[in-house]
């Protein structure tokens, strides 16, 4: 007796082991085909992606502005051109799409690269700490000099800072010059104006007696105005070079532009491509 129950007790046991192992590996099953149907997960889309499904990309720029950017007529037609638009277009064929540039005042530029009007924005900007808070910015990839242009009969008079004391200087509106004539020249008047042409024009008709204009745009009009000069005064300017902004929170559209700057600046395109423009912006 003691061995027959020994044997039924062993007997079940394997009939509960087996039932147990056979309960397991069925809801290790439904465990696996749960994780068969499960979806994958969507990618993504980048700012990069969206371009590249349109086939374009949106440039803004204020073409007042040579050798950066300017009209220009081509074939008789009005373009507008420059040393930046050149670069947009490299920007452009690297990420294999058109280039569509839409023009506007430099003071609107970041508003609308924020509304999304825009892909981005290449048109001599400034990459300051402000500007650094509500878009981002590729590598620097020019570097010019703040000047002072003055009309020519006011040269040998107007060689300091001090020689503005009380007169109007002129500036673009929304642009780092407003900032150098604020703490540079606090004894002057700052005239903010809308393009650089307004600028220039108001130095002509002696609405401003003095205009702070970045190095080789300063020389483009100063070739382009026998009655302008450059002054001799020399601001204390830090060298902060122009950038690509774009909407803040787009990194693979950043590096992307910075992958064309780094070759364009390499093979040293971009020096060739301001000597262009400079010739450009002085040619009848």
């Amino acid at each position: 007796m003691k061995f027959r129950y020994l044997k039924l007790t062993a007997l079940a046991l394997t009939a509960v082991l087996t039932m147990g192992l056979a309960g397991c590996g069925k809801k290790q099953a439904v465990n696996t085909d749960a994780a068969a149907n499960k979806e994958p997960e969507k990618k993504v889309e980048t700012k990069v992606d969206q371009i590249k499904k349109a086939g374009k990309i949106v440039l803004g720029t204020s073409p007042d502005y040579p050798p950066y950017e300017f009209i220009k007529s081509v074939d008789g037609k009005e373009t507008i051109v420059g040393f930046d638009i050149e670069i947009a277009k490299e920007i452009a064929k690297d990420l294999g799409v058109e280039l569509e540039i839409k023009s506007m005042d430099f003071k609107g530029l970041l508003g609308a690269l924020q509304a999304g009007n825009i892909d981005f924005v290449l048109s001599g900007m400034t990459p300051t700490e402000e500007r650094k808070q509500s878009v981002d910015f590729s590598n620097i990839y020019y570097t010019a000099v703040q000047q002072v242009v003055v009309r020519a009969e006011d040269k040998d008079k107007i060689k300091s800072v001090d020689d503005l004391k009380g007169k109007k200087v002129g500036v673009q509106k929304g642009a780092i010059q407003e900032e150098i004539a604020a703490n540079q020249m606090p004894n002057s008047e700052a005239k903010a104006l809308g393009k650089i042409s307004d600028i220039t024009l108001a130095l002509k008709t002696k609405k401003v007696d003095a205009a702070i204009i970045e190095g080789p745009v300063a020389k483009s009009n100063v070739n382009a105005n026998s009655d302008l000069a450059i002054s001799d005064i020399v601001l204390k300017t830090e060298e902060a070079g122009s950038a690509v902004a774009v909407k803040k929170g787009n990194k693979e559209l950043v590096d992307e532009i910075n992958k064309t700057l780094d070759r364009l600046m390499k093979n040293n395109t971009i020096d060739k491509l301001v000597a262009d423009a400079n010739s450009l912006a002085e040619s009848k």
